[in-house]
């Protein structure tokens, strides 16, 4: 058992984020947070206990029920995300961080990785001399220092025509006798490179080009396991209906950027992930630590196909995509899967960086440009994609056992309610107070292998004593995955036995099709269809 004294790292830690003001009208927060660590400190993080919060941390009284309070699986669902988003921000620069992983309670002091250069070392190349001498290149010393690399970012041509690139620097002398370089030559560096910024502005304006110049990039992804980016898009960031938080396009090189403004994308309820994109031929080099991950990339054609500006509609667009050099994606036509103005979601599972530390994605134009709108890299599992979980309501839940259910997605047709009637034969009853109600269906990407599905029912609208009515046989439908029926005239309230009791229903073995979407169709019978959540469990051995 390692002792109290060999924390002193993460004790100071602790106090930098009860001092930085991120709990100032959430103590409760501040209370869970300081109790867990302090468990961990003394050795005791085997009692870390949902029941041990509630009374020792929240003052909950000694009969407190797990079961039917749930307020620490709420709060350490809200100090999750307070933690991302602080070392998302003020604490991005920390040596370690603070986490509370899902499905525990106990604190993890994860180190921070050292920041790498999102631009490739030859970005800043110095040119000739006006007496002939060779081409010289910065320090690589300096090039790695975070400050220079902070200070010194450098716009590099994207492969638009109208796109400037930034002047090179000047060194004042040659290599050979130079082989350090001074603070004074980074001074004058500095100064090259604001005249140069200066110049390239008045030649852009006096040519008519739109002068591009990119916000600072943390060098670093925040909170260094997920890394969520919209393609092209210029700056700030964008959180999206689940939360998280999208940041502006970095790690890049080549390929032209298009914005599309406010377009109406059919198939998400997060439309803004897709109005902007990387175009032509492009690669992504992202700095990750050592692990396994997931990988999802983001598409929505909206140049080709019908109702867009070029018309034209399957083969108009076909490229290929390569991960760290091993083709993945052949000739992908996103209209051919998804449609125009739609999205289409990839996935990957068992993703890992290559030997020097990044994951390589390479987009290559097989028949007109490739294109990216976003991706997004989150923790993953050996050979396995981690559970997606989703409930019919607008925001994530965490059930009983600590599990967070993410927020209506990829669904397709019906519409949301809230029902607030009590459920029965459940444990978990507030789990299925959110519903989706209609002719509808899931489209949930998954990379090749077998899945096993489960359903969430409860028939809230009909049955004795409902304003409805009715019962048994007053709302049937069909349930297929992928076209293949799992159950035909399937009687919701007859299955249950009754309404406002709960009912799952669980499949086995379903693979997805070739487009690597599972679809799971919900198709009236008699009256509109519904559902409450559902569950994807990968089941490859």
């Amino acid at each position: 058992m390692q002792s109290a004294a060999n924390f002193g790292q993460e004790k100071r830690e602790l106090q930098a984020v009860l001092d930085s003001g991120i709990f100032n009208r959430a103590p409760n927060l501040a209370h869970v947070l300081t109790y867990v660590c302090t468990q961990y400190f003394e050795g005791a993080a085997e009692q870390i206990k949902e029941y041990n919060i509630a009374v020792e941390a929240l003052g909950r009284p000694a009969v407190f029920d797990q079961k039917r309070d749930s307020i620490v699986r709420v709060e350490a669902h809200r100090l999750r995300k307070r933690l991302r988003e602080y070392y998302e921000a003020d604490g991005a620069d920390h040596a370690i961080r603070i986490e509370i992983p899902p499905g525990q309670y106990a604190p993890v002091f994860l180190p921070q990785l050292p920041p790498g250069p999102s631009l490739s070392q030859d970005a800043l190349v110095a040119p000739p001399e006006r007496n002939g001498g060779a081409l010289q290149t910065l320090d690589p010393a300096v090039l790695k220092d975070p400050a220079v690399l902070k200070d010194h970012a450098v716009l590099k041509s994207n492969g638009n025509p109208e796109a400037v690139a930034m002047a090179p620097l000047a060194l004042p002398a040659p290599a050979e006798r130079r082989p350090k370089i001074s603070l004074y030559v980074v001074a004058l560096a500095v100064v090259a490179l604001a005249v140069s910024t200066s110049a390239i502005a008045l030649y852009a304006s006096r040519k008519g080009a739109k002068v591009v110049v990119p916000p600072p990039v943390s060098l670093v992804p925040a909170g260094s396991q997920e890394i969520r980016i919209l393609a092209g898009h210029p700056n700030g960031n964008y959180t999206d209906r689940a939360g998280r938080t999208w940041r502006s396009d970095r790690y890049f090189e080549g390929g032209t950027v298009f914005e599309a403004g406010n377009r109406p994308i059919a198939g998400t309820r997060d439309p803004q992930l897709y109005q902007s994109r990387r175009e032509g031929a492009f690669t992504y080099d992202i700095p990750l630590p050592p692990g396994v991950y997931e990988l999802r990339l983001f598409f929505a054609e909206m140049l080709y196909g019908e109702n867009n500006m070029a018309g034209g509609g399957e083969t108009s667009r076909l490229f290929d995509v390569y991960i760290n050099g091993t083709e993945v994606l052949h000739e992908f036509d996103v209209i051919s899967e998804a449609g125009s103005s739609a999205a289409d979601i990839r996935a990957f599972k068992n993703i890992a960086p290559a030997a020097d530390g990044k994951l390589h994605l390479k987009f290559e134009p097989f028949s007109n440009p490739a294109f990216l709108n976003a991706l997004e890299i989150t923790p993953g599992a050996p050979g396995k994609l981690r559970p997606i979980r989703m409930v019919s309501r607008d925001h994530a839940y965490t059930d009983k056992q600590g599990r967070v259910w993410e927020p209506d997605q990829y669904s397709r047709g019906g519409q949301l309610v809230l029902r607030t009637e009590p459920v029965a034969k459940t444990d978990d009853p507030e789990l299925f107070h959110g519903e989706r109600f209609g002719n509808l269906k899931y489209v949930i990407p998954v990379p090749p292998g077998r899945y096993g599905v489960t359903l969430y029912f409860a028939e809230a609208w009909f049955g004795p004593g409902t304003p409805a009515g009715g019962g048994s046989g007053s709302r049937v439908f069909d349930i297929l995955s992928n076209g293949i029926a799992l159950r035909r005239n399937f009687d919701l309230f007859k299955e249950a036995r009754g309404g406002a009791r709960a009912f799952t229903l669980a499949s086995h073995g379903l693979e997805p099709d070739a487009q690597g979407k599972l679809t799971i169709s919900l198709t009236p019978v008699r009256n509109y269809a519904c559902i409450n959540a559902v569950e994807v469990v990968d089941e490859s051995k």
